[in-house]
């Protein structure tokens, strides 16, 4: 079983430092403003160029080697799909300091996903559902195995039981720990059928654009790959509705394995980010505390297939 290692050793990065980097591998940009984005990542430091190019910068080794990968794969993903992802406009190397190679990209105009500024849920269901379906109909030959290039999405759930297992540790006393472990060894005991398909990997609030309330554009594909899709079913739990669950499994035709594997992702990614969060009330605590009760509500009428008996 992979192992996913200690946490990635993070650098930081300023607008004078990538504005050199521009200077010295894009000269033709240079004169072109540099300013951070409102809303930043954990994976990348990313900075407007100019009003319609973006600068993304891994901050870690690992994340790093999502930057070739990115390249080579998103301008095949993109003619395939409904809705527009980054387009690579240029692959910068280490220099002025900075030590990984990072990457120019198209800005996408649009407002991150959040679950009161989605207009109508049971249609941002089935949008995204059909962004998801058109993700997995793209041929998968020569398509990136889980590694660590994407922290092994893709692959078995087992490689995230340490995670698991310490955040239900932490949290006793402050969550239902017996009903999370019963719905974590749910999941750990689904089996994969092994057809690879295509996934982006990280189907999340921060990866979704919104424009005029409608999903308008996904992007963040560095944990994309092809293997087991069950980790892109994670926002079902996490964003969506019970009726827009319920829209986005059919569209998808999920069954109850893939399901369990699903929610498994959701309750693992959960359980950590709110035994990181105890004694904060910030939105992000009272967001993880709404997608524990739903992942522990559905489990708790409908069993491991998460839905009625028959339907």
């Amino acid at each position: 079983m992979p192992s996913l290692g200690p946490a990635p050793e993070r650098i930081t990065v300023d607008a004078e430092q990538v504005q050199r980097l521009i200077t010295e591998q894009f000269p033709q940009w240079a004169a072109l403003p540099i300013r951070p984005v409102d809303v930043g990542g954990w994976d990348n430091a990313t900075f407007h160029l100019g009003d319609d190019m973006v600068v993304r910068l891994p901050t870690a080794s690992e994340y790093s080697l999502a930057v070739a990968k990115e390249h080579e794969w998103l301008p095949v993903l993109a003619s395939q799909l409904p809705l527009p992802i980054p387009t690579p406009l240029a692959k910068g190397e280490p220099g002025a300091g900075y030590p990984f190679p990072w990457s120019i990209y198209s800005w996408l105009d649009g407002e991150t996903a959040s679950f009161d500024e989605i207009a109508d849920p049971v249609g941002f269901a089935d949008d995204l559902a059909d962004f998801v379906a058109a993700l997995r109909s793209v041929d998968v030959a020569g398509g990136p195995r889980p590694g660590k290039h994407n922290w092994f999405r893709g692959g078995t759930l087992k490689t995230f039981e340490p995670l698991a297992q310490r955040a239900l540790r932490d949290l006793a006393g402050h969550v239902d720990t017996d009903l999370a472990r019963e719905i974590w060894a749910d999941s750990l005991g689904a089996t994969w059928d092994g057809v690879d398909v295509w996934f982006h990997g990280d189907l999340a609030q921060g990866n979704l654009l919104l424009a005029g309330g409608e999903l308008a554009a996904v992007i963040d594909f560095g944990t994309c790959g092809v293997g087991d899709p069950a980790c892109d079913l994670a926002i079902a739990w996490t964003l969506l509705t019970p009726d827009g669950r319920e829209v986005f499994r059919e569209r998808l035709g999920i069954d109850d394995a893939t399901w369990a594997r699903g929610r498994g992702w959701a309750l693992w990614k959960t359980l950590t980010m709110r035994a990181g969060s105890l004694g904060e009330s910030d939105d992000d605590a009272v967001n993880d505390r709404r997608v524990l009760e739903e992942i522990f509500a559905e489990y708790a009428a409908f069993g491991s297939g998460g839905r009625a008996v028959g339907a």
